[in-house]
């Protein structure tokens, strides 16, 4: 018997794990019984790993030790500008590694976004082990549709470092658009509103004759649950230290339980019209132990969000624009994140799309069903389903004046395949350097900068007259491969990959066997 491949959502706040049986994809319960994983990992002062709910209940008393949101520093530079706004905020060290790329250092050791995301990762294969009673190798993870070239590399690596070959990665609206669709035949438009920890996505879809097609997607990695935390959070600080001169931000326990206290209130807010929080001995006055005591009412919270609600609108507009549909033509819009909940981002849904959202599935767990059911698709159980999706942002090579000379379109079908030729530009020159970036920006600084490309061995002539054909290939997991050729000859040049950050294939193989 072939061994089950799990679908996984490896989510910002939570993460979920699920398996196909039968024509049924089932949510697997963890070990403490819930449905969803806290995405936390803490080192113990024995130096062990603990992950999930036991992480979560020593965020308070080991604050420093315990990384929370890790999904919002992989694939990222230190010093991007998403890294400089979110390290303040955060009761761990993030620092620069030695490539450049965002890190955490916990007791003294610094350690890539991947090895932590695999901690969470190996969580969910032991939770879905100890459920089947067999071992599990094989998973398709999801990820935001908006996730880059870099960021979809470093998931799929945390996935071989936890010891798992993923199979698929897999657009966690899409993962939604299929869970959803399979339980639902009519053909029919679909809007998938994706607004989770972390990120905000939105994908546009037609199913039509179990074809489940990717029109468009579009989305903000930089938008999501936590930032409507911060908020909060942010809040309480600035009235702390007006009314206490106490700056919270300088206490790693105290953010630690504002944050706890943030999430709670947002959570209740979504039922209630005011909720009040209390934290007793938050800090330590020259005058003795000082408490905090406030309550926060829900349109208090919604004017304070109000900006992140207003960028929610954008990527909707664009998605739509995209797929050449307008809010009319769309049958459903599907709500999925757990920050979907919140009644302001369901009025801002309806304003948008016009209509009332379908409120017929569970927001947390919806992604990895989906993922479980195209294990089914690839497996080749679920024969009547076919999946086309997109590709989420263009990709190119820098040429002169800043600009990006785009050989692959955003929202092109993947798998997909694209050629440019290229000239030398010096005499005598025999190889080319050039730089692919991936973005939507005319800018070509202002996007993401993938890697530096050799193109070597090539025979030396006057420029202009030697020809390099680049072939980008794009797979279905929206990974990129590039191949070059010497236009004349046929011959085959050869291509050296410097890439911009991310693990080496030896620091993988070594982590994996740690």
């Amino acid at each position: 018997m072939e061994n089950k491949i799990i679908g996984i959502d490896l989510g910002t706040t939570n993460s979920c794990v699920a398996v196909l049986e039968g024509s049924e994809a089932v949510v697997i319960h963890n070990h403490e019984g819930g449905r969803t994983t806290p995405s936390m990992v803490s080192w113990n002062a024995e130096g062990e790993v603990v992950v999930g709910a036991p992480s979560k209940r020593q965020m308070v008393t080991n604050p420093e030790r315990t990384v929370y949101g890790v999904k919002r520093l992989i694939g990222k530079r230190f010093d991007s500008q998403a890294i400089e706004e979110l390290r303040p905020t955060l009761p761990y060290s993030v620092v620069r590694s030695k490539n450049g790329d965002a890190w955490v250092r916990i007791n003294g050791n610094e350690m890539s976004p991947e090895e932590v995301s695999s901690h969470i990762l190996r969580k969910m294969k032991e939770i879905a082990e100890d459920y089947l009673g067999e071992q599990v190798e094989e998973a398709i993870v999801t990820v935001p549709a908006y996730f880059d070239e870099v960021q979809r590399k470093a998931t799929k690596d945390a996935g071989a470092i936890a010891g798992l070959r993923v199979r698929a990665i897999l657009n966690e609206p899409t993962a939604a658009a299929l869970a959803y669709g399979a339980h639902h035949g009519q053909d029919q438009r679909l809007a998938v509103f994706d607004l989770g920890g972390g990120t905000f996505d939105v994908s546009i879809l037609v199913i039509e004759s179990g074809v489940f097609e990717v029109l468009s997607s579009h989305g903000d990695t930089e938008l999501g649950g936590d930032d409507f935390d911060r908020k909060i959070i942010e809040l309480l600080c600035e009235e702390f230290a007006k009314n206490n001169q106490l700056n919270l931000h300088e206490d790693p326990v105290a953010l630690q339980r504002l944050k706890e206290a943030a999430e709670r209130a947002k959570i209740e807010l979504s039922s209630t019209i005011s909720t009040d929080m209390n934290l007793p001995f938050l800090a330590a006055s020259p005058a003795g132990p000082v408490h905090l005591q406030r309550e926060l009412r829900r349109d208090e919270l919604e004017s304070m969000c109000a900006p992140l609600l207003d960028a929610l609108a954008a990527p909707c507009e664009r998605a739509l624009r995209d797929a050449r549909m307008s809010a009319s033509d769309i049958d459903q819009v599907l709500l999925v994140g757990g920050m979907s909940r919140m009644p302001a981002v369901q009025s801002r849904v309806v304003e948008i799309f016009g209509r009332e959202p379908s409120k017929g599935v569970n927001p947390d767990e919806i992604v990895a069903q989906g993922a479980a059911t195209q294990s089914a698709i690839m497996g080749g159980e679920l024969q009547e389903v076919v999946l086309l999706d997109v590709t989420p942002h263009s990709l190119g090579i820098r040429v002169t004046g800043d600009r990006m000379s785009i050989l692959l379109n955003a929202n092109t079908t993947v798998p997909t395949r694209a050629q440019k030729t290229f000239a030398t530009t010096e005499d005598n020159q025999t190889f080319v350097t050039l730089e692919v970036y991936q973005g939507d920006h005319e800018k070509v600084t202002n996007n993401c900068y993938l890697g530096r490309f050799t193109l070597g061995d090539l025979p030396p002539r006057p420029k202009g007259k030697t020809r390099v054909e680049v072939d980008f290939t794009v797979d279905v997991d929206g990974l990129l491969a590039v191949s070059a050729t010497e236009h004349d000859s046929g011959k085959a040049a050869s291509v050296t990959i410097e890439p911009a950050g991310g693990l080496s294939d030896r620091e993988i193989r070594e982590l994996s066997h740690r």
